[in-house]
């Protein structure tokens, strides 16, 4: 069996009185999810997901709350895969894809993001993400 690892965020920034949440859909497959990738070797978790998410979407982030949350699964046979989320926030709305794998990076109101999701993983750790929003000591700017 081998084992990858990779880290991720989940970003989330406010306009006015909208929250929005980013997103990526990958060519491969099409399925949106939170942008994320591999560790680098000597690389923390914090590191490789703020290092993922701005060269997939161009997002400058910063992680601020203690939220961290695991999912582990099968991409294919004989490979489990690990995933590390935080939760992460930016001021900044300007976003960008990555050349040739990622299809697109978009700003979803977060009212809409757990339909947008595809894999049942990802509604599940989105879930817990805003749960723990909801309960953090410093407001969001």
């Amino acid at each position: 069996m081998i084992w990858e690892k990779s880290c991720g965020a989940l970003v989330v920034r406010r306009d006015a009185d909208q929250f929005y949440i980013l997103m990526i859909r990958h060519k491969a497959g099409g399925n949106r999810s939170f942008p994320k990738g591999h560790v680098e070797a000597g690389e923390s978790e914090y590191a490789t997901a703020m290092r993922e998410v701005m060269e997939e979407t161009s997002s400058r982030i910063a992680i601020v709350s203690d939220f961290r949350a695991t999912v582990t699964y099968s991409p294919s046979p004989g490979v489990m895969k690990e995933v590390v989320y935080f939760l992460a926030f930016t001021t900044s709305a300007d976003i960008k894809p990555r050349e040739g794998e990622i299809a697109e990076v978009e700003w979803i109101p977060l009212e809409r993001a757990e339909e947008s999701l595809t894999h049942e993983n990802d509604k599940t750790v989105f879930r817990s993400a805003m749960e723990r929003m909801q309960n953090l000591s410093t407001p969001i700017k």
